[in-house]
C-alpha cells in the first residue's frame, strides 16, 4: 500500500473525527489563531508581571552599572572562541549573573528532514508561515542572503551578534547553500538581544508567540556552588511566563559545562560524569532544556546510535526532576556567519542542539495546525516530544540525555494515528477530581501512557541551600494504570543516585510522568488523580496515549459495492458498513484518467449528473487516518443510458477483477477476434474515444467492425470472471 498522504486531500482532524478536504490550506500563525491563543492567556496576571518585571529590570541595571564600575568590568566581552559573555542579571543574593552563549570549543538527528518534500513521510512542511522568537547576545544579521524577508529585528537593538546569527540560521536559513539549511526553513524569525529577555517572551506570548529559542545561560565559572541545580527567581519567573500562557514553550540549551568540574560540590558528589550543573532558567519546570548528543541515524530515520556529547551539561536538578529533557544534534552544524550577508560558519555545543529541536517543534506545531486545524498547547507540545523520543542506553530516562533524542518522524506519526492507534486530550482536573479513562491495548504493542502539564510557578525559590532538594513541583498530578489488580507506575529518577537506571513509582517532582507497558494485551484504566490541594483549584493537563486501539475503523477493503439505483440523474451505490470509518468513493467515465472523489461516513452514495450513453467506473476505500487507508475495492463498470419508454436506467457491465484478452488483427479492417477462454455468456461492447458505446454482441467468435470509420476505439469483454478492456485501432 502507498502510504504518503492521499494526493486529493489533506487531512483535518478533530478529537472525535476528522474531514480530508479537497482544499490547499495557508498555515501559519494568522490573527484568528493569535486570537484563540490570546483567549487561553491570563492576560491580566501577566500584565501586571510585565510591569513588575520592567521596574525590577530597571532597578538591577542601575545595580549592575554601579557594579561594573566599582569592579572595573566591561559589561560585554568576546572570549578567544568567539563565546559573548556579559553581566545580565543579579541574584537574590547579589551573585552577578553573566549569561554566556553556548557555542563550545540538526535537522538529522532530529529527524526534522523526514517531514519535508520527499522525506520520508512526504508531509510537505517547512515552516511556511509559523514564527519563532530568538533571543541571544544580540541580534541577527537580518539581511543575510539565507534570510530573505523572514527575519526581523525584534527590539531594534543595533548589535549584530555573531552567535544570534548561527542560531537564527539553524532555525530558518532557507538553504542556498544546501548544508546550512534551517530545519524550519521557511519559517520567519524574530530576533532580539537578550537584555530583556524575560520582558519580551511575556509580552510576545501575550500576542500569541508558540515558541522561542535561548541557546545561552548563566556562565558557570561565576557563581557559588548553590546555584547549581538550583530553582531560583529566574526559573520562577519563567515558569510564570509560560504558566500564563499556556500555549508558549521556552526552548533552552543545557550548556556545555560537562568537563569544567564548576560544581565543587554535586548533589551526587564529584564524579567524572559531571552532573549537577544546569543553571538559571534550564531548571525551569515548564520549559524544555536541551542536552547535546552524538548520534547515528539510519536511512529510514531509526536511531542507530546515541550517546552524550562530551560537553554538554548534564542534571539532575536538586529536587531530583529530569532535567534536561531530551537531546539534539549539536556537533559541526554549518550555519550563517555574520561576517557579511553571505558568510557561513560551523559550530558545536548544545546552543546548536536547542535550536534543532525548536525548529523542529515548530514543524510539528504547522503539522497539528494542518491536521486539526488549531495548535497545541506548550504542554501538549512537550509531552508530544517526550512521548515520542527515542529512548537510549538504559531503559527510561536519565539525568544525561532526559527522555532520550528528539525524533520528529515519531511525533509526527502520532499526530497521524490520532483516534486510531493513539490518543491525545487537553484535559483539565479539578480540586479534589478525578479522571479515569478506560482503553484497549493494541496486542502485542508497547502502551505508553503519559500526562504533560505547564505547572504554576513554584511558591519556594532557593536563595542559598546547597543542594536543596525541596520540589519545585506545585500541582502535583499522578498518572496510574491499572488491570486485574497490577497497578503500572510512572519513571522516576534519584537524584542522588544520578547515574542510577530508571525505576517505577510515585513520581512527586515531574511535571510529566509516563508509563510503558510492553506487549499489552487487553483492557486497562488509566488514573489521573492529585496530590493536595490543586492551587487555583485546577490543573489543566495532556494526556498522550500510543500502542492503543482507539477506534473500530477498520482498513479493510469495503465490501459489497454495487448499484441499488437511478433516476433522471444519476445511479445510488452501496457497500457494507464498517464502524467509524470515512469511505472514498472514486468514479469516473471510461475514457477519463482523473477520478472524481466524494467522502462520506454513510455507505451509500449518489453519483450525478452523469452523461447519456457514456460507460462509468466506480471503486471505493476506507480511511481512518491520513496514513491508515484501505486499498481500493474491485471495480465496477456501468452503462448510464434511456430506453425507448425515456426512462432512465443503468446496466451493470461488470463487477470485480479483470483478466487478460488480446484481439487480432489490430489494426482492424472488416472483423477482429477475441484471443482468451471465455464463457458462452461472455459479451462485447466497441466503445468511442469518448466514452459512447456504439456496438454490442457475443464476444465469442469473430465481431464484425467493417461499419466502423476509421479510427482508434476501445473494446470492452465482460465474462464471469470479470472485465477486460483494450484499444484497437479500425483502419
Amino acid at each position: 500500500m502507498d502510504c504518503k498522504k492521499p494526493t486529493w486531500a489533506t487531512g483535518l482532524f478533530s478529537s472525535a473525527i476528522f474531514f480530508l478536504l479537497n482544499v490547499i490550506f495557508t498555515y501559519g500563525q494568522t490573527e484568528g489563531q493569535k486570537a484563540i491563543i490570546r483567549s487561553s492567556t491570563n492576560s491580566v496576571t501577566l500584565s501586571e508581571f510585565i510591569v513588575q518585571l520592567k521596574q525590577e529590570h530597571k532597578n538591577k541595571q542601575s545595580n549592575i552599572k554601579n557594579l561594573l564600575v566599582s569592579k572595573n568590568w566591561k559589561y560585554a566581552t568576546k572570549e578567544k572562541d568567539g563565546t559573548v559573555v556579559s553581566l545580565n542579571d543579579l541574584g537574590t543574593d547579589g551573585t552577578p549573573l553573566f549569561y554566556t552563549t553556548f557555542n563550545d570549543p540538526s535537522e538529522q538527528t532530529s529527524r526534522a528532514h523526514t517531514l519535508y518534500t520527499n522525506g520520508l513521510l512526504d508531509l510537505g512542511l517547512d515552516g511556511d508561515g509559523m514564527t519563532v522568537g530568538v533571543w541571544d547576545a544580540g541580534v541577527a544579521l537580518t539581511t543575510h542572503q539565507e534570510f530573505g524577508d523572514r527575519v526581523k529585528n525584534g527590539d531594534g537593538s543595533d548589535e549584530i551578534d555573531a552567535h544570534g546569527t548561527l542560531v537564527t540560521g539553524n532555525l530558518v536559513s532557507t538553504g542556498i547553500k544546501a548544508q546550512a539549511q534551517g530545519v524550519a526553513y521557511a519559517a520567519n524569525a524574530i530576533t532580539h538581544n537578550w537584555t530583556r529577555d524575560k520582558i519580551e517572551v511575556a509580552e510576545a506570548a501575550a500576542n500569541g508567540l508558540l515558541l522561542s529559542n535561548h541557546s545561552y545561560g548563566i556562565k558557570s565559572d561565576r557563581v557559588p556552588d548553590w546555584y547549581f541545580g538550583a530553582y531560583i527567581r529566574v526559573s520562577q519567573d519563567w515558569d510564570k511566563i509560560m504558566y500564563n500562557a499556556p500555549y508558549y514553550l521556552m526552548v533552552t540549551a543545557a550548556g556545555n559545562s560537562q568537563q569544567s568540574m564548576d560544581n565543587e560540590s554535586p548533589i551526587y558528589g564529584k564524579t567524572p560524569d559531571g552532573f549537577d550543573l544546569l543553571l538559571g532558567f534550564s531548571t525551569s519546570k515548564n520549559g524544555l532544556t536541551v542536552a547535546g548528543a552524538y548520534t547515528e541515524i539510519g536511512k529510514k530515520g531509526e536511531l542507530k546510535k546515541a550517546e552524550v556529547a562530551a560537553y554538554s551539561s548534564l542534571g539532575p536538578v536538586d529536587d531530583g526532576r529530569i532535567k534536561p529533557d531530551l537531546a539534539g544534534d549539536g556537533s559541526s552544524i554549518l550555519s550563517t556567519s555574520s561576517d557579511h550577508d553571505k558568510s557561513y560558519q560551523s559550530s558545536f555545543g548544545t546552543s546548536m542542539a536547542a535550536p534543532g529541536v525548536t525548529g523542529s517543534l515548530l514543524l510539528l506545531q504547522q503539522y497539528h495546525d494542518e491536521l486539526y486545524g488549531n495548535f497545541m498547547k506548550a504542554a501538549t507540545l512537550k509531552g508530544l516530544a517526550l512521548h515520542t523520543a527515542d529512548d537510549v542506553a538504559e531503559k527510561g530516562p536519565d539525568y544525561k540525555m532526559g527522555w532520550g533524542v528528539m525524533n520528529a518522524k515519531s511525533a509526527a506519526e502520532l499526530l497521524q494515528e490520532r483516534d486510531y492507534s493513539s490518543l491525545i486530550a487537553e484535559e483539565q482536573l479539578a480540586d479534589q477530581e478525578t479522571f479515569t479513562l478506560t482503553i484497549d491495548a493494541l496486542p502485542g504493542e508497547t502502551l505508553y501512557a503519559s500526562i504533560s502539564w505547564t505547572d504554576p510557578e513554584g511558591t519556594a525559590i532557593n536563595r542559598g541551600e546547597l543542594n536543596d532538594g525541596t520540589a519545585a513541583l506545585t500541582n502535583d498530578l499522578d498518572i496510574r494504570i491499572t488491570q486485574n489488580g497490577t497497578t503500572y507506575f510512572p519513571w522516576k529518577l534519584n537524584p542522588v543516585r544520578a547515574s542510577d537506571a530508571a525505576i517505577q513509582g510515585d513520581n512527586r517532582v515531574d511535571p510529566y510522568e509516563r508509563i510503558e507497558i510492553p506487549n499489552a494485551e487487553g483492557s486497562y484504566e488509566i488514573t489521573i488523580s492529585h496530590k493536595g490541594a490543586l492551587t487555583n483549584g485546577y490543573q489543566d493537563f495532556s494526556l498522550i496515549l500510543s500502542g492503543v486501539k482507539a477506534s473500530n475503523c477498520s482498513v479493510e477493503i469495503p465490501k459489497g459495492l454495487d448499484m441499488v439505483a437511478a433516476d433522471t440523474n444519476g445511479v445510488k451505490v452501496n457497500w457494507d458498513s464498517t464502524d467509524e470509518t470515512l469511505y472514498e468513493l472514486q468514479y469516473k467515465a471510461f475514457n477519463e484518467a482523473e477520478w472524481t472523489s466524494q467522502l462520506t461516513w454513510n455507505n451509500e452514495v449518489s453519483i450525478a449528473d452523469l452523461s447519456l450513453g457514456q460507460i462509468y467506473e466506480v471503486r471505493i476505500r476506507a480511511i481512518c487516518t491520513e496514513q491508515a487507508v484501505s486499498e481500493f475495492s474491485d471495480t465496477i463498470q456501468f452503462e448510464f443510458k434511456a430506453e425507448e419508454s425515456t426512462v432512465l436506467e443503468y446496466e451493470v457491465l461488470a463487477h470485480g477483477e479483470t483478466f487478460e484478452i488480446s484481439i487480432y488483427p489490430n489494426p482492424a479492417v472488416d472483423r477482429i477476434t477475441v484471443d482468451a477462454k471465455l464463457s458462452e455468456d461472455a459479451v462485447y461492447s466497441v466503445v468511442t474515444t469518448s466514452g459512447n458505446i456504439i456496438k454490442k454482441g457475443n464476444a465469442r467468435g469473430p465481431i464484425d467492425v467493417s461499419c466502423l470509420s476509421s479510427g482508434l476505439y476501445v473494446l470492452v469483454v465482460q465474462d464471469h470472471a470479470g472485465i477486460k478492456s483494450t484499444k484497437f485501432y479500425k483502419s
